[in-house]
């Protein structure tokens, strides 16, 4: 019976290949859009696992988690720095730690911080050490830079028109682990030299605080101007910059992190609470007035919300088209039955029982569609694979993309499907007399 099969296949293989191809087509369509949606929650869940809690200044919750954990460039309005050093003192916190971006290196952020959220960021260094001058830099496991490069920062990216700053040029000294995160392409300096750099660090000696309007992000996020601005983050006109009064930066200097006095404005500061408990009484402290207190977790569940009604829509159209694929494989199937009626009633007249007669053409035609679907199943997963790595060059985290226990039902389930749909023109072929197909 095999052997009859493979040679009926071989006979009309160009319809058999077009069976077998448009089957895989209609479930590798269903098949990418159910992996790449769940590849893009654990991705992104995973990226913001290392962050607790976000505060930052009162506005946009998704643009604060946007920023803040996955730095995508856009312009935050600041908050006082004295909620830095209020969180530092503040019993129901493990450790705070202050972020202040705008500047590039290349495609780079820099991310000015301190050590305690590098350490806490990875599970460590793959090589040299973190940084404890304010002229070191550490860098993320995707950044392609050797130890000892030096890293000249520019407000804003070349694309937009950015400056390159003369005061500091970093020297790398450390490379983080694989984070899977956006972190990975980050370079990570002090806090405190990305503040020097912009005339932030030590204008409360000058007392000319006023003539500081913060117009650079990189002291914390764009500095003073309103998210809704039309400039892109990190970029601000060139005289604004100018006027600016630098002080001369030592890049041997040793980095302080203790929080004394008032401190320059801040787009956000990543918390660690002790405990649940405080990490909740913290983000209702935290949400109101000038600041706001978000969770990542639940932001991205706002997100994932949204993204859930597209995934619906688009596997209701997935779902569709293989209903139509499947209505036309049925009635392209029943019309070659109709053709091979005088085959069928041969096999009948040379002692073939229905049985068999009906076996041969259920396994034909079960063979074409299961070798689609299978098919289907390795075309799905290569185009999520080829869609996740597009979205992670550009998103910066890790998106990954396999089968889970649950898709098993789901195929299972659509292969049974298949079978009994394959039935029908076995049937048709069972109850069709010899004779009447002879003379057909």
């Amino acid at each position: 019976m095999i052997r009859f099969i493979l040679a009926d296949l071989n006979r009309f293989r160009l319809g058999a290949f077009f069976i077998a191809a448009i089957v895989a087509l209609a479930v590798a369509l269903g098949v990418a859009v159910t992996l790449q949606e769940r590849a893009l929650r654990l991705g992104s869940a995973r990226a913001a696992e290392k962050f607790d809690l976000i505060v930052g200044a009162a506005g946009s919750e998704t643009q604060l988690v946007l920023s803040s954990v996955f730095l995508q460039p856009s312009a935050l309005p600041l908050m006082t720095g004295k909620v830095l050093s209020d969180l530092e003192a503040d019993p129901r916190v493990a450790w705070a730690a202050p972020i202040g971006f705008g500047d590039f290196f290349g495609t780079s952020p820099i991310v000015g911080t301190t050590t305690t959220l590098v350490k806490n960021l990875s599970a460590g260094v793959s090589e040299g050490a973190i940084f404890a001058r304010e002229g070191e830099a550490v860098i993320g496991a995707d950044v392609k830079l050797p130890m000892g490069s030096t890293v000249k920062p520019m407000h804003g990216t070349l694309g937009e028109g950015g400056h390159t700053h003369t005061e500091l040029a970093y020297t790398v000294v450390g490379r983080l682990k694989p984070t899977g995160s956006a972190w990975d392409k980050a370079i990570l300096v002090p806090i405190r030299a990305v503040w020097d750099i912009h005339g932030l660090g030590h204008h409360h000696d000058d007392g000319d605080a006023d003539e500081h309007d913060h117009d650079h992000a990189a002291a914390g996020a764009d500095a003073a101007k309103p998210a809704d601005a039309k400039e892109p983050a990190g970029h601000d006109d060139h005289d604004g910059h100018d006027e600016h009064e630098h002080h001369a930066i030592d890049p041997n200097q040793a980095i302080n992190e203790q929080w004394q006095g008032e401190l320059p404005d801040l787009p956000a500061v990543v918390v660690k609470p002790k405990s649940i408990a405080d990490a909740y009484k913290l983000r209702q402290q935290y949400r109101k007035d000038a600041t706001l207190a978000v969770f990542p977790g639940e932001v991205l569940t706002t997100l994932y919300a949204t993204l859930g009604d597209v995934k619906q829509v688009l596997s209701a159209v997935a779902a569709g088209a293989q209903l139509l694929v499947g209505a036309a494989l049925i009635l392209v199937i029943v019309m070659h039955i109709g053709q091979r009626r005088k085959q069928i009633g041969a096999l009948r007249a040379f002692g073939a029982p229905r049985e068999a007669v009906f076996g041969i053409v259920w396994l034909e035609l079960f063979g074409l569609v299961a070798t689609g679907i299978m098919a289907g199943l390795v075309l799905g997963y290569l185009a999520a694979r080829v869609i996740a790595a597009r979205l992670a060059a550009d998103s910066g985290f890790h998106m990954p993309v396999g089968f889970a226990p649950e898709d098993m039902t789901s195929i299972s389930i659509l292969l049974i499907a298949s079978a009994l749909l394959c039935a029908l023109p076995a049937i048709i072929a069972y109850r069709q007399p010899p004779a009447s197909a002879l003379r057909g």
